[in-house]
Order: structure tokens, then sequence, then C-alpha cells
């Protein structure tokens, strides 16, 4: 057998053998699975390290200062202790009325008596699909302060004086919670509308038979047959609460009077791109992620979910 001849058998053999590593059972999964690790590696782990390592530094344009827990001992000020407070009292409103809420309309409109239910189901999810800053310009136009506004002329049937929306501080939650509850309302409904067409017609009917009543059969099976869906709607809906800043800031693009709506992403914006402070905006940011985190673990503990066997 020639040189040549060999040689490409070998080289066909390497071929083989490459082929077969990659098409083996285990590299195979490593394979499907790495386009995730990788974007995981660069997208939120590297972001990660890199914020943590920042909150400990001082960044100026080409001087980088490693200047300890500073920025830590700098967090605990008014101006954070108000962002905390206004972003707490918005995720409890918007926790309660996006899980509730949606709730009741998912029952209403999964029952039989309701028609065109699918009609109702696709304009409810039209909001999801609007940019925010978009839905805030309209908000800002039905809500302004002169006594032609939507709002005003409205409250104006009820004898009430013209109203200046954004410069109250319950007005402008009210404005923040009402964008948030417009936007995301109708997907809060379809989790639930999904959770209740796994339910058992079955249980409804022997439900029925008992003589059980509507509000029987609301707590004694939808409740409980929705808890996942629950938990889950609950947990986003914190989560997006805290990392709310898009409902602020198209209200107040250059900031809100006495900081009646600054939120914490808005506070790090603030610090970390205004004030040109990138080390103090990192500081803020691990303090939120620690905050999101422990409020998530509390609420799935709370609910059983972490319980073994769930």
């Amino acid at each position: 057998m020639s040189e040549r001849a060999v040689s490409t058998t070998d080289s066909s053999r390497s071929k083989r053998s490459i082929k077969d590593f990659f098409l083996s059972r285990k590299v195979v999964p490593y394979v499907f699975v790495s386009p995730f690790i990788i974007s995981f590696l660069l997208l939120f782990l590297y972001p990660l390290i890199s914020g943590f390592i920042m909150s400990f530094q001082t960044i100026l344009p080409g001087q980088t200062t490693f200047v300890g827990a500073s920025n830590y001992e700098r967090i605990l000020n008014p101006t954070f202790f108000k962002a905390l407070s206004n972003t707490t009292v918005y995720v409890i409103l918007t926790t309660v009325i996006l899980t509730i809420l949606p709730m009741i309309l998912a029952t209403m409109l999964n029952s039989k008596f309701v028609r065109f239910s699918n009609v109702f189901r696709a304009s409810l999810f039209i909001p999801a699909l609007t940019s925010t800053i978009v839905a805030g310009v309209v908000f800002r136009l039905m809500f302004g302060e002169s006594e032609a506004s939507l709002a005003n002329t409205v409250v104006g049937f009820f004898g009430i004086e013209p109203l200046e929306w954004k410069f109250g501080a319950a007005t402008g939650m009210f404005l923040m919670v009402l964008l948030a509850t417009w936007k995301w309302l109708g997907v809060n409904i379809l989790y639930f509308m999904a959770g209740l067409a796994n339910v058992p017609r079955e249980l409804y009917e022997a439900a029925e038979m008992d003589g059980a009543g509507i509000i029987h059969k609301f707590r004694h099976i939808t409740l409980p047959m929705l808890k996942p869906i629950t938990v889950y709607v609950v947990t986003i809906t914190i989560i997006a609460g805290f990392r709310m800043y898009e409902e602020s800031y198209v209200f107040w693009p250059e900031g809100s009077p006495g900081n009646i709506g600054l939120t914490i992403v808005g506070y790090i914006y603030q610090q970390g791109f205004r004030m040109n402070d990138l080390g103090f905006g990192a500081a803020i940011g691990v303090v939120l992620m620690l905050i999101i985190f422990i409020i998530s673990i509390l609420q799935l503990a709370l609910s059983g979910t972490l319980k073994k066997g769930e």
C-alpha cells in the first residue's frame, strides 16, 4: 500500500473518530446545552461578577481605585430609603392587583356563560405588545394637569377639582400602578386561563351535584388547582416590581418632585450614569439583587413550593 493510501486511510479514520466523539451519548447533551451555557457565561455570570467587583471601586475615566466597602456604607442614606419605600409600595400594590384581578377575570372568561372568550383573550394580550414608553406618553396626556385632560374631566363630573396627578405622592404611585396593571393584566389572565384549562371538569360537575355554589367551587377547587400558577405569577410580579424603571421614567424623565417616583433601579441609573458614579451604582445593584433573592426565597418558602416533594 502506498504512502498516499495510508495517509488517506488515517485521515478518514481521524474524521470518523471525531464524528463519533461528537455523536456519542456523553458528548451530545453538552453540545445541545452549549448555547445556553455560553449565553449564561457571557450575558449573566460575567456581568454579575464584573458588577460585584465594580461595587468595591471608584471608577473615573481612565482610573479605577479600590475603595473597599465604602460604596455600601454610602447606600444607607435617605434617598435610597425613599427609593426602597417607593419600590416596596409599588411591589405590594402590583402583586395584589396583578394576582387577584387576573385570577377572577380568568375564571369569568373560562365560564361557559361567557361568549366570544377567544376574542377577549386576544384583545387582552395587546397591551403587553405595546411599548411602555409609547403607553406612558398616552397616559401622560390622559392624566395631564389641565382641566381639559381626560382624567380631570372625569373627576370633574363628581365635583372634584382638577388634580396635578404627577406632583402628588399618592397620585404618582397610582399612575405607575395603573400603567403596570394596564400592560400586564392580560398576560397574567392568560397564565391563569392556561391553568384553568388543566382543571378537570368532572370536579366542578361533582361539586354541582353536591349542591356547591360558585363561591364554594372557586374556594375549594379553583384556588387549590391554580396554586402553581399563582406562585409563578406572584414570583415574577415581585421580581418585575423591584426591577421596575420604565413606569417611573415615562412620567418623570428628569426626576420626580421630592423623589415621589424614584425607584431603586432609577436610583441606580441616577447615580451610575447621570452622576458618573458607576461603583456606587453597582453597589446599589448588588443590594437590589440580594433583596430580590431573599424576598423570592421567602415567598416560595411560605407558599410551600420549596418543600420536598412539591
